[in-house]
C-alpha cells in the first residue's frame, strides 16, 4: 500500500440555501478545493460523489455525481456514487484513499452535498427514515417502547423544565412567533404530502403509529440518543449539565468558524432552558438541519513531491471503514472497535492525538465517542468535558470547528467537513480556533442506525506537514 496525502480540503459555509441546487453547492466545493490543491479539473482521475437525500427530495435517485459535475466540465473519469447515510463523505474519502493506497490512481477527488432543508420540515425528517432499515419498520416501532422514558425519567425531566420554564419563558417570547391561519394550513398540506408518499411506501397504517416518532421538531434517531444518554446517566452519574457544556463548548468553538452554520455562542444555562427533544437532550444539544458541500483532494508521495507541495500535504496514517454488527446495549461499540484497528494500522494511540472531530448528533454523541476513541475511560466522558480537557486549550480538544451540534449536519458532506477542519488544523490555518502545535488528529464519522449501533462508520487519522 502507497502512502496517501491530503493537498486540498474546502468547505463551503454551512447553512439554508433555499434557492441554490446540489449543483451549485458542489460546483462551489470542488472549484475552490482544486484551486486550494493547485489543480485543473483534468488532472482528477477519480471521484466519489457523497449524498443522501437528493433521490427523497429532487428524484435524482441515481447517477447523482455525473449530473452535478458536468455542468462544471468534470465528466469522462470514473465517478462513483456513495450513499452511507452520514457516514457518506468519509466514506468516499475512505475510497478515494483506497483508489491511490492502492496504486490504481495518483490524484483523485471526493466529495460531498447535500440539501437537507426544506420549507416542508415534515418532508424533511420522514427522509430520515431512511437511515434505518424502512422495510423492517412496523418492528422497530413496535419495539420503540424499549427507547422509551421510565416513571422516574418522566419525573426528572419534569423538574428539570420546570427548574428552567422562567428562562425557558423568556428565550421563547424573544425567538418564537405564534403562526398564523396560513401557515397552519400550509404545515396540514406539507403533512398530507408526506402521508401520501410514505404511504405508498410502508403502508397507511405502519405511517399513522409513526406519528408519535415525530413529535416536535426532531427525528427518530433523538430518540435513541436521548435513550442512550439516560442509561449512561444511571450507570456512571454522568448528568445533562455536563451535555450541556459540552453544547455550549461546540457553541463558541464554531462561534471562532466563519464557515459554520450557527456563529453565535450560548451558556449551559441557555442551553438547559431550551425546548427539550427526548430527554435528557435540548434543541441546543442537537445537531440542525441544513445545506453544504465539502471536499478534498488526494495524491501519492511522488505527485507530492512533483507539485512542490509537501509543505502543505497531510499524510493520512489511517483510514477505516466499517459496518454495525448485531450487539447488546452492553457490549462493544462500533467506535471502539474500529478505532483500536486505525490506531494500530497508524501505529499510534489515543495519547498521541492533538484534538478530534466527531460524530456530534447530539451532545451525549460526543462525550460516547470521547470514550469509545480512548480519551477517557468508560463512563468518564462527562467529567472530562466538564474538567475544559475538550475546549480549545485543553488537553484533548473535540470539535474545535463547532462540530455537528453547530458548525451544522448536512449529511452527505459533514465528513469531509471533519477532514477540512483536521487538515486545516494540521497546516496551522485555523486561525482564532488554532489548536496549537497540532500535529496529529482523528475523526470519527457515523451513519445510519440497525440496531444499537450506527450502521456505518469511518475512522481517519492524519498527520500534518513535515516542518
Amino acid at each position: 500500500m502507497r502512502d496517501v496525502y491530503v493537498i486540498g480540503a474546502h468547505t463551503i459555509k454551512f447553512g439554508k440555501y433555499i434557492e441554490k441546487s446540489i449543483k451549485d453547492l458542489a460546483a462551489q466545493t470542488v472549484i475552490s478545493c482544486l484551486k486550494e490543491a493547485h489543480l485543473e479539473k483534468k488532472d482528477i482521475q477519480a471521484l466519489w460523489f457523497a449524498n443522501s437525500g437528493w433521490g427523497y427530495s429532487k428524484g435524482q435517485d441515481c447517477i447523482r455525481a455525473q449530473v452535478a459535475l458536468r455542468p462544471i466540465g468534470i465528466d469522462a473519469i470514473p465517478m462513483t456514487n456513495v450513499e452511507n447515510a452520514c457516514a457518506g463523505g468519509s466514506t468516499a474519502f475512505h475510497h478515494a484513499w483506497l483508489g491511490i493506497a492502492g496504486g490504481l490512481y495518483d490524484i483523485t477527488m471526493a466529495v460531498g452535498a447535500e440539501k437537507l432543508y426544506d420549507n416542508n420540515k415534515m418532508k424533511v425528517f420522514a427522509g430520515f427514515l431512511s437511515g434505518l432499515d424502512i422495510e423492517n419498520l412496523s418492528s422497530i416501532i413496535a419495539n420503540i417502547s424499549f427507547y422509551g422514558m421510565s416513571e422516574q425519567d418522566k419525573k426528572d425531566m419534569q423538574a428539570h423544565v420546570a427548574k428552567y420554564a422562567a428562562l425557558a419563558k423568556k428565550n421563547a417570547a424573544i425567538k418564537r412567533k405564534k403562526k398564523g391561519v396560513g401557515s397552519r394550513f400550509s404545515d396540514l398540506l406539507d403533512m398530507f404530502k408526506v402521508y401520501l408518499r410514505l404511504s405508498d411506501a410502508v403502508g397507511s397504517e405502519t405511517v399513522r403509529k409513526m406519528r408519535k416518532l415525530f413529535s416536535g421538531d426532531h427525528s427518530p434517531f433523538m430518540d435513541v440518543y436521548g435513550f442512550a444518554a439516560r442509561q449512561h446517566m444511571k450507570k456512571y452519574g454522568s448528568t445533562i449539565e455536563q451535555l450541556a457544556l459540552i453544547a455550549s463548548k461546540n457553541h463558541f468553538h464554531s462561534s471562532l468558524n466563519p464557515n459554520a452554520q450557527y456563529t453565535f455562542t450560548i451558556t449551559p444555562e441557555e442551553v438547559l432552558a431550551d425546548r427539550m427533544v427526548s430527554w435528557p437532550l435540548t434543541r441546543s444539544m442537537c445537531a440542525p438541519i441544513g445545506d453544504g458541500a465539502a471536499s478534498a483532494v488526494l495524491c501519492d508521495q511522488a505527485t507530492v513531491k512533483k507539485l512542490g507541495l509537501s509543505s502543505q500535504a497531510v499524510k493520512i496514517r489511517a483510514s477505516v471503514l466499517g459496518s454495525g454488527r448485531e450487539r447488546s446495549f452492553d457490549d462493544t461499540d462500533i467506535g471502539e472497535r474500529l478505532s483500536k484497528i486505525a490506531y494500530e494500522k497508524s501505529g499510534l494511540g489515543p495519547g498521541d492525538m492533538d484534538f478530534a472531530e466527531v460524530h456530534d448528533a447530539s451532545a451525549f454523541g460526543e462525550l460516547h465517542q470521547a470514550e469509545a476513541l480512548g480519551f477517557c475511560g468508560e463512563g468518564e466522558g462527562g467529567r472530562l468535558a466538564e474538567s475544559g480537557a475538550t475546549r480549545l486549550g485543553g488537553k484533548i480538544p473535540v470539535n474545535v470547528s463547532g462540530g455537528l451540534e453547530s458548525r451544522g449536519h448536512p449529511v452527505g458532506a459533514s465528513g469531509l467537513a471533519q477532514i477540512h477542519e483536521l487538515v486545516t488544523q494540521l497546516c496551522g490555518k485555523a486561525g482564532k480556533r488554532q489548536v496549537e502545535g497540532a500535529k496529529i488528529a482523528i475523526a470519527e464519522n457515523g451513519g445510519g442506525a440497525l440496531g444499537q449501533e450506527e450502521a456505518a462508520m469511518c475512522i481517519h487519522i492524519l498527520e500534518g506537514p513535515s516542518k
